[in-house]
C-alpha cells in the first residue's frame, strides 16, 4: 500500500468564522474608510465584474474612464448590464487628462456612475484621482475605482475623496496572493445598487453579499470559503501594518523614483513623466531600432519582472515592475541593469555604471 505524504497546503485549519469581519474591518482602515466592505472570493477582476454588473440596468448613465483594457471592459459590462454607457478613452496608455474627462463629464448632465482605474498596471501611470473624484461628486455622480495596482503603493483615502465604491487585491503592494479581493460600498452606491431591476441569485450580485453576509451580522461568507485565500490574506495584511502604511508607500515612491533615475542615466525615455506616473510600475520607450520581442528574448535570462505593455502600447514599452516585495534596492537595481544589459546585446549603447550610481544614490539615506 502506498503511504499517503502529508502536505501543509492541503490540509490547512479552517479560518475562523469570526476572521472574516476582522479582516474586513483591516482593510477598511488600510482603505480610509467607514463603508461597508465585503469579501470576494477570486482575483480582483471578478470583483470588477460584480460591481458593474450589480451596478448597471437601463436608465443608469455611466461615464468610463479608458486608459487601459481594463477600463473598456469595465465599460463593455456595464452596458451588458442596460447602462447607457460613455467612455472617455486617453490617448494609448497614457493618463486622462482634466480637460478630456471634464469635457466629456459635461456632456453627460444625468450623469450616475463615474468609473475610472487610479493605477494602471498596463503601463504604469496614475490617473488624476483626486481631481475626477471632486468633480464626479459635484454632479452627484457614485464614484468606482478600480484601486488594485495603487493601494498600498499611494495615499488613498476613500471617504476623505467621497469614493463610492473601490475594489481592491492583496497581490501588488500588499504582497499577497491574488486569490481574494474586497472592495467597499458606500450608503449612496447601496441606494443605486438596490434598485429596481438588480442583478440577485448570481456569484456577481453585490446584493446577495450584502443579504447573505452583512445582513447576517458578518459571520459564515456565503459559498465554501477558501481557508487557504484567507489564512493568506490574513498573512499579508500582517505583514503590511507591521511595516506601516506610510512607509509602504514611501517605500514604493522610492522605488518609483530610483528606477526612473536609473532608467533615465541609461539614455532611455520615461513612458510619462513622474507626476503622471505609477509608484508600482515604470514604463520605458523602447527605442525605434529595438524589436520588443527581441528584447524580450534577452531578459529572459535574467529572470527580472520586466514586461511588455499591455494593449495597443504593447511593442512600444517595456513596465519595470517595482511592487510589493519588490520595492526594495536589489530589485531595482536588478531591473535596470537587466535592460541596460539586454540593450547592449541588441547593439544600443547603455551605461550601466551611471544607472547604478542613480539608483544607488536613493538609498544612500532613510527615506
Amino acid at each position: 500500500m502506498t503511504s499517503l505524504t502529508w502536505n501543509p497546503l492541503l490540509d490547512i485549519p479552517p479560518f475562523p468564522v469570526y476572521g472574516y469581519a476582522k479582516l474586513a474591518d483591516r482593510i477598511g482602515a488600510l482603505l480610509g474608510t467607514r463603508h461597508d466592505v465585503l469579501l470576494v472570493q477570486g482575483e480582483a477582476i471578478i470583483a470588477l465584474e460584480a460591481v458593474a454588473t450589480s451596478l448597471a440596468r437601463p436608465g443608469l448613465q455611466a461615464l468610463n474612464v479608458v486608459t487601459s483594457p481594463y477600463g473598456g471592459l469595465f465599460g463593455d459590462w456595464l452596458s451588458r448590464g442596460g447602462a447607457a454607457v460613455s467612455n472617455v478613452i486617453a490617448a494609448p496608455g497614457l493618463p486622462i487628462t482634466i480637460a478630456t474627462f471634464t469635457a466629456a463629464l459635461d456632456a453627460m448632465p444625468g450623469v450616475g456612475v463615474v468609473a475610472l482605474v487610479h493605477a494602471e498596471s498596463a503601463s504604469g501611470i496614475l490617473n488624476p484621482l483626486e481631481d475626477i473624484a471632486t468633480l464626479a461628486k459635484a454632479r452627484g455622480a457614485v464614484v468606482v475605482v478600480d484601486a488594485v495596482a495603487s493601494v498600498g503603493g499611494h495615499e488613498l483615502n476613500t471617504d476623505a475623496l467621497g469614493l463610492d465604491i473601490v475594489v481592491i487585491g492583496a497581490q501588488k503592494s500588499l504582497g499577497g496572493s491574488a486569490g481574494l479581493s474586497a472592495l467597499s460600498v458606500s450608503p449612496t452606491a447601496w441606494g443605486l445598487i438596490a434598485q429596481p431591476g438588480g442583478v440577485e441569485q448570481s456569484t456577481l450580485s453585490l446584493l446577495d453579499l450584502k443579504h447573505n453576509w452583512l445582513d447576517r451580522g458578518r459571520l459564515a461568507l456565503p459559498g465554501m470559503p477558501s481557508a487557504l485565500e484567507f489564512h493568506a490574506l490574513a498573512g499579508a495584511l500582517d505583514r503590511f501594518e507591521a511595516e506601516g502604511l506610510d512607509n509602504a508607500i514611501a517605500r514604493h515612491a522610492r522605488a518609483a523614483a530610483a528606477t526612473r533615475d536609473g532608467v533615465e542615466a541609461l539614455g532611455l525615455p520615461l513612458w510619462v513623466e513622474a507626476s503622471g506616473a505609477s509608484n508600482l510600475m515604470t514604463g520605458v520607450q523602447i527605442p525605434q531600432s529595438i524589436e520588443i520581442n527581441s528584447l524580450l528574448r534577452e531578459l529572459a535570462p535574467f529572470d527580472t519582472c520586466i514586461g511588455p505593455g499591455v494593449g495597443l502600447i504593447a511593442d512600444r514599452l517595456v513596465r519595470l515592475n517595482h511592487t510589493g516585495n519588490r520595492a526594495r534596492l536589489d530589485a531595482v537595481l536588478a531591473n535596470v541593469l537587466a535592460l541596460g544589459q539586454a540593450l547592449q546585446q541588441l547593439g544600443h549603447p547603455t551605461d550601466l555604471g551611471a544607472a547604478s550610481a542613480a539608483v544607488l544614490r536613493h538609498y544612500g539615506r532613510p527615506a
